[in-house]
């Protein structure tokens, strides 16, 4: 069985740093991201690691966070560094990427993956 948790979430002034940390278990090397939803927002791809250790970052968060993963570890992190209050949000663990949509999605992002977190929350304070 195949399990995302996540970690490191909080709430925090802004201008601070968290690192958020997701352990995977049951999954071999595979791509690897953070959603991020808040209210009445829509779902955001924040941040995306391949297994080559290639990245991709929203415009909302380049210079911001920083993505890593330890494959050793099987765990992904998301350093978040000079945070904002719209930074705000249930933030997501994601894995193994399914462009044709094969499984239910949990929510309406842009990007499909096969397996989710269940969530922490990230709220940073003005």
């Amino acid at each position: 069985e195949v399990q995302l948790v996540e970690s490191g979430g909080g709430a925090v002034q802004a201008g601070g740093s968290l690192t958020l940390s997701c352990i995977a278990t049951g999954l071999d090397h595979t791509d690897m991201g953070w959603f991020r939803q808040a209210p009445g927002n829509e779902c955001e791809l924040v941040s995306n690691i391949d297994t080559t250790g290639r990245t991709y970052y929203s415009n909302s968060v380049k210079g911001r966070f920083t993505i890593s993963r330890d494959n050793a570890k099987n765990t992904m992190y998301l350093q978040m560094n000079s945070l904002k209050p719209e930074d705000t949000a249930v933030y997501y663990c994601v894995a193994d990427q399914d462009p044709f949509r094969t499984v239910p999605q949990p929510r309406a992002c842009s990007v499909a993956y096969r397996y989710w977190g269940q969530g922490t929350q990230v709220t940073v304070s003005s």
